[in-house]
């Protein structure tokens, strides 16, 4: 049998390679050490590090991480770094020296990061998950995968580290943007349409790569949060809620997980034998590969401190049912003693590496290991892709306030003062995960406006005012000069989670972007990056109160990471729009909204508090929870779903049929929903279900179902879910999931506060 016979199945050709396979070269592959270290830029020609040539020679390198990644942490610029086709070139360059200069030739996997767009210069930039969670487009959401997928694989990217599937609990947490939102049915059903969009129908298609469900698991979840901090929680709520996403992302053929940094209850994820083979592999069948995140089995000996040392800790994780190692660092160093020194055995070793070897027959990495870099040039950043940019960050901004009609704005009359930091900001839009951007590829708001004006349009004024982080009111000045002449203010606040891509300050008295000796951050959420509040920093609510006292109509646009909890705004803007970061079509997109060419359609994912004590503030939560505090209730101020629209939608005609099914049955639950306004809308429709009696205590609510329609003024339209056993069952008290006989109430309507109600009956003689 001949690991090169392409017609055999990949688990008889990894089985076929195994069996040739060096110890040193079977630890080679668990090891994906940084891969934009591979290689140098000079004058245009691309040389590989000889550092990499001797990792070949003495046992080879199953997997780089970040060839193509470029930011401030690796360094990687507009100027040194490679253009789409450029980044083709190297990769196979590294590629092919791995192959001809290795014993067996045994192909490199390129794991590349792709949360919202591939992470190399000049692909295209999306929304932020946040965002794309406020969609409910799930349609939309797996052509955006196709996307990201296609302009990866041109590259030669074949895996990714996304979709995010952390649970937000804490919005303090600074990785809040990178997950889809607080409820674990809606993140199942994202898992599912990323599994599918990145993978494809064949996974050794040009427009494939592997989805990688991180971080495994509880990671949103953490101690007052703080990244990567230690999770309180029992096996029934993460059975419940953490795990239900994963397990959907499973289920649609996912083959790769990322374990979590945390632990649960005392047990880091990197060493659950639990969750890694117990539940994932046992339970659920799950048939790829498991890999770290970056240095996380370092943190089992300096951190959790579960390892005397980096021998034990590779020894550990290996066994618990790790795979594969990013940054290497670990497996490359120890893992051969650990052999050595009987501390892991060689059929461990075996099993991972011919889990890794399988997903790389199921590429067709070894029959097509090089891309064409002309193809990479044509799909990367393609027309296509801009405009599907724009339509995500349309579909996915939420429409929090809107007093009086104040918008849509009239694109024919009147002036309008673009004021606030994050007007013009092209990397405060954009979201962690980031590649450096040419100025032109970004859309900010002032640009959006003025492409919706004309160019020449006098009628636009700007000003910055201040920026998002420090104490100068320097730009106060020309902001209240610019908003006095205007007839309306488009005030842009929020925050940053932009990294320092030395790109200079903005001076505050002229708006004019300027260089200088002393960088400046306005960071303020991103990965590591956890606040003890979610009100605006600086004297961002200093610049709006000025403006306010004007008496000009304040339009607030927040561009931002997470929630933003501010009263006074909310009590004083004229309008609110949520725009979370929007990518690079953001501004474009928010014009659209602005000036009613786009007739808002976003709902929120996650609720937001009126007060940062009032956290957690979860929709779901127990009945339990209580019911106030002695200055507030335990109600958010926005709750989860809500969003508000251009036109307005009534509900009626709920049926549940049939009402009495058994355990094991079906209820169809029908609505009418009608656009009751003077203009075309989109409504989410949402389903939501409470068991009223149960052996363990349940939510007060959960989601179960949502729809997305657009209805003329006037139309009707009959709305459909089918209820089954996975959308009533629970887990008892001996973590069986079952479905219990009684009463359901059945909630439809607008968001997680506002329904009409039915009731369905469950009875097992029926």
């Amino acid at each position: 049998m001949d690991y090169r016979d392409s017609s055999l199945p990949a688990a008889e050709r990894a089985k076929s390679l195994l069996a040739l396979m060096t110890v040193e070269e079977k630890i080679g592959q668990l090891i994906q050490p940084f891969g934009w270290k591979t290689y140098h830029k000079d004058n245009g020609t691309i040389s590989l590090d000889e550092d990499f040539k001797k990792q070949v020679a003495n046992g080879g390198v199953g997997s780089l991480y970040g060839v193509l990644r470029a930011d401030p942490w690796t360094e990687v610029t507009l100027e040194n770094g490679l253009s789409p086709e450029e980044g083709a070139h190297a990769v196979n360059e590294i590629q092919r020296y791995a192959i001809e200069y290795s014993r067996l030739g045994i192909p490199i996997l390129f794991g590349e990061e792709c949360s919202h767009g591939h992470m190399a210069i000049g692909a295209t930039v999306f929304p932020v998950p946040i965002l794309l969670g406020s969609t409910w487009n799930i349609d939309l959401y797996r052509e955006m995968c196709r996307a990201v997928a296609a302009e990866t694989r041109a590259q030669g990217g074949s895996a990714t580290y996304s979709p995010v599937l952390d649970v937000v609990r804490d919005p303090r947490w600074g990785r809040t943007e990178e997950c889809f939102g607080e409820d674990p049915y809606m993140i199942g059903e994202f898992a599912v349409a990323a599994v599918q969009g990145l993978q494809g129908e064949r996974l050794d298609s040009d427009t494939s790569v592997i989805a990688t469900l991180k971080h495994f698991v509880a990671y949103g979840s953490s101690e007052g949060g703080r990244n990567a901090g230690p999770v309180h929680m029992g096996l029934r709520e993460l059975h419940e809620n953490d795990l239900l996403p994963f397990r959907k992302g499973v289920e649609a053929g996912a083959l790769s997980v990322m374990t979590a940094y945390n632990e649960i209850d005392g047990v880091p994820c990197t060493s659950s034998e639990y969750l890694l083979q117990q539940l994932l592999r046992n339970e659920w069948g799950f048939d790829g590969f498991v890999i770290t995140d970056c240095g996380a089995i370092n943190m089992l000996a300096y951190g959790h401190d579960i390892a005397e040392d980096g021998e034990e800790a590779a020894a550990i994780s290996l066994k618990a049912g790790v795979d594969m190692e990013m940054s290497g660092e670990m497996f490359g160093k120890h893992l051969l003693s650990a052999l050595e020194n009987k501390t892991v055995t060689e059929d461990e070793l075996d099993t991972a590496v011919k889990r890794v070897l399988e997903i790389k027959f199921l590429l067709g990495l070894f029959e097509r290991p090089y891309v064409d870099p002309r193809q990479a040039a044509e799909i990367i950043g393609s027309h296509e892709h801009v405009e599907l940019a724009r339509q995500v960050a349309r579909e996915g901004i939420v429409l929090l306030k809107n007093d009086g009609g104040a918008l849509p704005l009239d694109k024919e009359k009147g002036k309008i003062a673009v004021i606030g930091p994050n007007a013009n900001h092209i990397y405060n839009q954009l979201g962690d995960y980031t590649s450096p951007q040419a100025r032109q590829q970004v859309v900010t708001l002032l640009d959006g406006i003025v492409n919706k004006l004309g160019g020449g349009d006098d009628r636009i004024l700007y000003a910055p005012g201040c920026r998002i982080k420090g104490d100068s009111r320097e730009g106060f000045e020309r902001a209240l000069d610019c908003a006095a002449q205007a007839d309306v203010v488009v005030l842009a606040l929020g925050g940053s989670s932009a990294r320092d891509f030395g790109e200079g300050t903005i001076d505050l008295r002229t708006g004019a972007s300027v260089v200088t000796e002393h960088s400046w951050s306005d960071m303020e959420c991103g990965e590591g990056i956890d606040r003890t509040g979610l009100h605006l920093l600086g004297v961002q609510l200093e610049l709006a109160q000025e403006i306010h006292k004007l008496g000009k109509p304040v339009i607030i646009v927040y561009i931002n990471g997470r929630q933003i909890v501010e009263p006074w705004i909310d009590e004083h803007a004229h309008a609110i729009i949520e725009a979370w970061y929007p990518g690079q079509e953001g501004g474009n997109a928010i014009a659209d909204i602005l000036f009613g060419d786009y007739n808002p359609s976003g709902r929120l994912t996650v609720s937001v508090p009126k007060d940062v004590g009032q956290l957690p503030v979860y929709y779901n939560a127990k009945r339990s929870r209580g019911k106030r505090y002695l200055e507030t209730d335990v109600k958010p101020r926005y709750p989860f779903g809500f969003g508000l629209s251009y036109t307005s939608f009534d509900y009626d005609g709920l049926t549940v049929s049939p009402e009495l099914i058994p355990a094991d049955g079906e209820a169809t639950v029908t609505v009418n929903v009608t656009n009751t306004g003077a203009v075309a809308g989109t409504e989410v429709v949402q389903l939501y279900v409470s068991d009223k009696v149960s052996s363990v205590t349940r939510p007060v609510k959960e989601l179960k179902g949502f729809r997305k329609v657009t209805l003329e003024p006037g139309e009707t339209r009959k709305v459909a879910f089918t209820l089954a056993k996975e959308h009533l069952q629970l887990f008892d008290q001996q973590l069986r999931p079952v479905v219990e006989e009684g009463e359901f109430r059945i909630m439809v309507g607008r968001n997680s506060e506002d329904f009409i109600t039915a009731s369905l009956i469950v009875k097992n003689e029926v």
